[in-house]
């Protein structure tokens, strides 16, 4: 390969994704996740250099979930930066010189996904580390005599997952906080041998053509990352799904904690909005404290008071995406990736809240302008449009929450197509550039909602010109900011942030 800068590195990862093709057929046939998913990927591992008990080193939290896993991760690693430069009492050794954090997907770049001291990856480090990687691959292949193609690497997600522990690795990293990809027994950041922690947050019903249509098959395959060296924290669960997970921690065993939400966070104001996050932040709290009980420091644990550093690492967390709001000149954003029918409705109702009392239909004054911006590419998206309008309505006590809706693809410009980092092959390029999807999406917003001015867009830059032209008028006409809700994909959101971000350079 000549080129080795990072924008060489994103292009070679993304011969990595799985096409279209083989995504639906995979899809159609009811296939459950690959049982030799885990050998598989143990075998990678190795083919890079490392035995699966050398990540013990990395004193690793591993967490899975439906709900929430970015978030509780995110508040787990901003708390534990606080202690950066604490000691272990029985020497001068730093604790937690530096804390590894993996998620995905990611929003505008890849190398979002691997972070150190809750920063991204440098573009610089990012390629440093991709190629390692790869050439590891290429040279076991060689080696094996075989083909040293694309077959011989793994596909995208497992690929990123080693290079993240082999950058973990190479970084020294004291503790490494790994969110699983889908799923948990089979997922491929599962090779871990001893985490210190284990976490699964809320629980829902997604990816179901993998994991299964009941909350009971979902609960099995989250609880599969239970180790016997760790204890297992949880969020409260359906009463089917706990007892699943009670069995599960049985059979390994460990002992299951389910965690409620702790009173102390009462009188904080979290980094991240929103009501709910206050159950990722419990969680958050438990999985920090026995992290740092297992490393050496005190039990820091408090039911009514929390240590200083664990309010900064609430307080000063960042997960871009989820319940934000960015405001431009008569034009509120208000950005949550909720993409699945559970996380919609938390998205509904978070925009709901945010909704002044002023602009209620009840009001003598023209009803205040409100957009919704939307795609889904690959769940059901209908059924997600709709759930978001029954939950506003709910909320709102009115029949007409937006008073315009646009659909667009995921595209991100118009011209220039897909952002590199954002490109999508697993979806039908076909559909997406005849905007079944979106003009179906339409069809439906217009059934349920005959009054809402509704519009289609091929790419979100379009899509957001679009939202701009109407607050534009409002401006000149003298009204009130237009509120505009971005949801329904992760992608989507990604993008979105990528054209905000470019058109103000």
């Amino acid at each position: 390969m000549a080129g080795r800068t990072y924008a060489d590195a994103v292009a070679a990862l993304n011969t990595l994704q799985s096409n279209f093709a083989i995504v639906d057929s995979i899809r159609k046939s009811g296939k459950s996740l690959n049982k030799d998913a885990i050998p598989e990927m143990i075998d990678w591992c190795r083919r890079i250099g490392y035995e699966p008990s050398d990540l013990d080193r990395l004193n690793a939290i591993h967490i899975a979930g439906t709900k929430g896993k970015g978030s509780t991760s995110a508040f787990i690693s901003s708390i534990l930066g606080q202690y950066r430069f604490s000691s272990i009492p029985k020497s001068e050794t730093p604790l937690l010189h530096k804390i590894g954090l993996y998620t995905s997907p990611h929003l505008r770049f890849v190398r979002e996904r691997i972070q150190i001291n809750n920063q991204p990856l440098s573009e610089e480090a990012f390629a440093k580390y991709f190629f390692e990687t790869w050439d590891r691959l290429e040279e076991a292949a060689k080696a094996k005599g075989e083909p040293t193609d694309t077959t011989a690497k793994p596909v995208y997600f497992r690929f990123l997952t080693l290079m993240a522990y082999h950058t973990y690795m190479s970084e020294s990293v004291d503790t490494a906080i790994i969110e699983c990809g889908i799923g948990g027994e089979y997922d491929s950041t599962n090779i871990l041998v001893k985490p210190t922690v284990t976490g699964i947050t809320s629980l829902g019903i997604d990816h179901t053509a993998m994991l299964g249509n009941t909350i009971e098959e979902i609960a099995w395959h989250k609880g599969g990352i239970m180790k016997a060296s760790a204890p297992c924290f949880t969020a409260p669960q359906p009463r089917a799904a706990l007892e699943v997970l009670r069995q599960r921690a049985d059979e390994v065993p460990t002992k299951l904690h389910v965690v409620d939400r702790n009173p102390a966070l009462h009188d904080i104001k979290l980094g991240l909005a929103a009501d709910f996050q206050k159950t990722n932040a419990s969680l958050a709290v438990a999985i920090a404290d026995a992290q740092l009980v297992a490393l050496g420091h005190e039990d820091r644990k408090r039911q009514n008071e929390l240590p200083s550093e664990f309010i900064r690492g609430l307080e000063e967390v960042r997960w871009p995406g989820r319940c934000e709001t960015r405001r431009e000149e008569n034009i509120a954003w208000h950005i949550d990736g909720g993409h699945t029918l559970e996380s919609i409705e938390v998205a509904g109702s978070w925009f709901a809240s945010q909704i002044p009392p002023s602009s209620s239909t009840s009001s003598s004054k023209p009803k205040r302008k409100r957009i919704l911006l939307f795609n889904q590419q690959t769940r059901d998206a209908n059924a997600l449009a709709k759930a978001l309008h029954r939950t506003l309505v709910s909320a709102l006590d009115e029949g007409q929450p937006f008073t315009h809706a646009v659909f667009c693809t995921n595209i991100t410009f118009k011209e220039e197509g897909y952002r590199p980092d954002l490109m999508s092959m697993n979806t039908s390029s076909a559909a997406v550039e005849r905007l079944d999807v979106q003009r179906g999406l339409a069809e439906t917003w217009r059934d349920i909602d005959p009054e809402a001015v509704v519009e289609v867009k091929g790419s979100i830059e379009e899509a957001v010109g679009w939202c701009r032209d109407i607050a534009e008028a409002e401006k000149r006409d003298g009204k009130e900011v237009v509120m505009v809700l971005v949801t329904g994909s992760v992608l989507l959101v990604g993008g979105f942030l990528e054209v905000l971000e470019t058109g103000k350079d």
